[in-house]
């Protein structure tokens, strides 16, 4: 039998954990990256990609050599992303990354992907639940996707646009939608 709307239980959001339960930084370092974050790094207008890296790095942020970072993009904790040389971060991207984001060398996160490490106990009392995501060597999370905590994106594979990804997806393979599925391989064998 199902419970009446009155007996359907409701969490107390005036009790739950705080919203810092993220911060691993004092507040100053927290405010002075929201700042320069607005203005370097979300800016539309700032077009330098070597400047946005130069600050995120400055963050604590690790990126490396020839990395493309688009304007308008967010970064929760810089002191908490990790890419690998030459990957490309499209126009938009937003790192909610409250856990560690990794993503490889040569790897694509297409326009206005959002990544997110964070979840909440729903069940018990909103507490901050983390994990991080990993984004392999050469794999193209295509544009408006959404990456959830824990994700773990396999070498070479490309994830269609509109798409969420949570779990384990292979190297080499075509994936997308939600649920995802796979619908084929990215490299044949004929390919390399």
């Amino acid at each position: 039998m199902e419970p009446s709307d009155g007996d359907v239980p409701v969490v107390d959001l005036s009790a739950a954990p705080g919203e810092h339960a993220a911060w691993d930084r004092p507040k100053s370092v927290i405010y002075l990256w929201s700042a320069l974050e607005l203005l370097v790094v979300y800016n539309p207008w700032q077009v330098s990609s070597s400047l946005r890296v130069k600050v995120l790095r400055l963050f604590g942020a690790e990126i490396g050599d020839g990395v493309l970072f688009r304007p308008r993009t967010r970064v929760k904790f810089p002191w908490k992303l990790h890419i690998g040389d030459r990957s490309w971060i499209g126009e938009g991207v937003w790192f909610h990354n409250q856990d560690h984001v990794y993503i490889g060398s040569d790897a694509v996160v297409s326009q206005d992907t959002f990544l997110t490490t964070g979840s909440h106990a729903h069940r018990r009392d909103m507490a901050l639940i983390t994990s991080p995501i990993t984004i392999e060597d050469g794999a193209w999370i295509t544009s408006r996707c959404v990456v959830l905590g824990g994700a773990h994106v396999g070498r070479s594979s490309l994830i269609t646009p509109l798409s969420v990804i949570k779990g384990d997806i292979p190297a080499n393979v075509i994936a997308g939608g939600n649920p995802l599925t796979v619908s084929g391989q990215r490299f044949r064998t004929s390919d390399v």
